[in-house]
C-alpha cells in the first residue's frame, strides 16, 4: 500500500519530462481573511520553482496594508522578491484579520506603501506587457479588482479599455466563488455582490468556478503544517496563528489553483457550459447553456485523495 501511495503522489506532483512554456499567471487574493490564501500562494511558488508557472503579479482585494506586506514577505521567502504587488483602494474588509499583521510583526516587518501599486493599475500594466491570449487569472477573493479592471479606461500602459485588454490578453479566469451544491450565500461573492455580478455576467473569457462545496469536501491536514514546513516559513506560521492547532482547513483556494494549472489531470469533474447569476443575498445559481462560458468544478470522490495529496505536496514544497 505504501508503494502504491508513493507512486500516486509522484504522479500527482512530478513535472512533465519535457518542460513546456510556463503558464503566465496573475493571482488576485483577499489575503488575510482566511489562511487558505496563504497556502494557495505557496502552491504557486512551488509551480514556479518547477518551471510550470511565471507568477506575473499578485493583487490584493482586501483593503488592508498588512495583507499586501504579508504577500511581499511570502514572495521574498520563496526567492521572488521582484514580483509586483498591488492592492485595492476604497475596498472591502479593512480590518487586520487573524494572521497577516501577526506574522509580519514576528519578522519585524511593517507595511511599505511605496512598494505596493494600485491593483487596477498593476493589472493593466501587467496585461499590457504580455503576449495576446497568454495570461491566466486566478481570483480567490472578492471580484472588486477584476470588476474595476473591466471598467477601466485607457491609460499610460495601454490605449485599450479594460474589456478590450482582457479580451486581447487573458486566456482564462478561474475563481473560488459561489456554492453550486446549495442555494446559500458564499463569502467571496456576498462581500462585494455588485462586483461579482459584473464579473460573472460579462467577463469575456471562459470562467471556471471552484465553489464552496469543493474546498469544503477536501481538507488540508494540520499534520502537514506540523511536519512538512521548516521553521520560519511564513505560510505555516500563518496557519498556526489563524486558529488553535491542530485543525484541518478546507482547501477552497488551493483547489482553484490546482485546477487552473493542471486542468487536464482529471482531478475534478467539470459541468457543462452555462451561465452563473448572483442573487441579492450573494447566492449563486448555474443555468446550463450550450453557448455559455461558465463552468463549475465537481469533486470526484475517487480522485479526492489525490487532490488532497497534490495540494499538500505542492504547498509544502521547500523553497
Amino acid at each position: 500500500m505504501k508503494i502504491f501511495l508513493a507512486a500516486l503522489l509522484a504522479l500527482a506532483t512530478t513535472a512533465p519530462a519535457t518542460a513546456a512554456t510556463p503558464l503566465h499567471v496573475i493571482f488576485d487574493t483577499d489575503m488575510g481573511n482566511d489562511v487558505d490564501d496563504a497556502l494557495a500562494l505557496a502552491m504557486l511558488h512551488a509551480f514556479a520553482s518547477r518551471g510550470e508557472v511565471k507568477l506575473l503579479a499578485v493583487t490584493v482585494s482586501k483593503d488592508n496594508p498588512w495583507a499586501a506586506e504579508y504577500v511581499r514577505m511570502v514572495d521574498e521567502y520563496y526567492g521572488r522578491p521582484t514580483i509586483p504587488v498591488g492592492i485595492v483602494h476604497d475596498g472591502k474588509t479593512q480590518e487586520d484579520g487573524l494572521y497577516v499583521k501577526q506574522v509580519c510583526e514576528l519578522h519585524h516587518r511593517h507595511p511599505n506603501k511605496a512598494a505596493v501599486a494600485d491593483a487596477v493599475q498593476l493589472l493593466r500594466k501587467t496585461l499590457a506587457g504580455e503576449q495576446d491570449g497568454a495570461v491566466s487569472l486566478i481570483q480567490v477573493g472578492f471580484s472588486t479588482n477584476l470588476a474595476r479592471l473591466m471598467e477601466s479606461a485607457p491609460d499610460r500602459y495601454s490605449t485599450l479599455t479594460g474589456m478590450e485588454l482582457i479580451r486581447k490578453k487573458v486566456r482564462l479566469l478561474t475563481v473560488m466563488a459561489g456554492n453550486f451544491a446549495a442555494s446559500k450565500p458564499e463569502y467571496n461573492v456576498m462581500t462585494d455582490i455588485p462586483a461579482a455580478r459584473k464579473v460573472f455576467a460579462t467577463w469575456p473569457t471562459g470562467v471556471y468556478f471552484s465553489g464552496f462545496e469543493v474546498g469544503e469536501a477536501i481538507l488540508y491536514p494540520a499534520s502537514s503544517i506540523e511536519h512538512d514546513f521548516p521553521a520560519g516559513n511564513p505560510v505555516a506560521e500563518a496557519y498556526r496563528v489563524y486558529a488553535k492547532m491542530p485543525y484541518d482547513r478546507p482547501t477552497w483556494d488551493l483547489t482553484t489553483v490546482l485546477y487552473d494549472l493542471r486542468p487536464d489531470r482529471g482531478y475534478f469533474d467539470v459541468s457543462a457550459p452555462g451561465d452563473v447569476t448572483v442573487a441579492a443575498n450573494g447566492a449563486t445559481a448555474f443555468q446550463a447553456n450550450p453557448q455559455g462560458k461558465r463552468y463549475f468544478l465537481k469533486v470526484n470522490p475517487i480522485r479526492a485523495a489525490s487532490v488532497r495529496e497534490a495540494c499538500v505536496w505542492l504547498a509544502s514544497q521547500p523553497k
